[in-house]
């Protein structure tokens, strides 16, 4: 049976460093601010939007809600995002995507400053990810990642890493960041020839392809820490994640469970970069 990497733990672990960070900024007079900017009604923005607002109560993080209609034209979205920027007492922002098809979503992630891009989604975050450069934010998922991977104590320096999944939200950057800690990365994709035995190749594997049990027992073997990113729902309708877990779980070491898994750790991370945010624009 395969130690479960659950996502409270890490989550709780935070919370602490977290509220006491947050206490020394307000100390100094620093309310940590964090905008979240939804158009429409959308059933899974408003349940994020109500998760980041549960999470950053519970640690004493203030939120402030833009809310535009889901016909806003770009001029609105960019006056919008642009008054953000400048507002000295917001030092996060994070803005529900999907836009609707008729914005043009790239040119609206990079209007948002880096120094409150708490999610990475500007090309100018995702340049310091790239260039290990500590101006921007990586996108939080992530960033999760890594944070399950340190609270458990996996080791990272020297260890074969296969990430499924080539998106600039998880794959990518979660590669790059691997890279940095002495990691010895490889990416895989839809095309990928020999898939599963390159997966058994591995130390640890992270599977971000967004597609329901798509990786059985025949892609992983003994030994192995398995970080499962997927978000999906399967044929009965149940949450589920990128892993066959009742498959793999008997096979592997460790496993991070879909729900309570990366998942959890998200919005935490997000959390983070807020108060990261607020530290800086405070000069620590």
């Amino acid at each position: 049976m395969a130690t479960l990497l659950k996502g409270k733990p890490v989550v709780d672990h935070m919370a602490i460093d977290l509220r006491n960070r947050i206490e020394a900024l307000k100390s100094r007079g620093v309310e940590p601010t964090l905008a979240l900017v939804r158009m429409g009604e959308r059933p899974d923005d408003l349940s994020y939007e109500r998760t980041a607002k549960k999470r950053a109560a519970s640690l004493g993080l203030s939120t402030k809600p833009y809310v535009l209609d889901d016909l806003a034209p770009q001029a609105a979205v960019q006056a919008t995002l642009q008054s953000i920027n400048y507002d000295k007492t917001v030092h996060g922002c994070l803005m529900f995507r999907p836009l609707p098809s008729f914005l043009d979503e790239k040119a609206l992630c990079n209007m948002l400053s880096p120094e409150k891009d708490i999610d990475g989604i500007s090309l100018a975050s995702l340049a310091s990810v790239f260039t290990d450069s500590s101006d921007g934010f990586p996108p939080c998922t992530a960033q999760a990642c890594v944070e399950i991977l340190d609270f458990y104590r996996i080791p990272l320096v020297g260890k074969h890493v296969v990430v499924i999944g080539r998106s600039l939200v998880v794959g990518k950057p979660v590669s790059m960041m691997l890279l940095r800690r002495n990691a010895s990365v490889t990416i895989c994709h839809s095309r990928t020839e020999n898939l599963p035995e390159l997966c058994r190749t591995a130390d640890i594997v992270i599977c971000a392809v967004g597609r329901a049990h798509a990786f059985g027992k025949e892609y992983f073997r003994a030994g192995q820490t398995v970080l499962d990113v997927g978000i999906n729902f399967d044929s009965r309708g149940t949450l589920c994640g990128d892993v066959n877990f009742d498959e793999v779980e008997p096979v592997v070491d460790a496993i991070t469970p879909v729900p309570g898994g990366i998942g959890t750790v998200t919005t935490s991370v997000t959390m983070a970069h807020v108060v990261d945010a607020a530290e800086k624009m405070a000069g620590r």
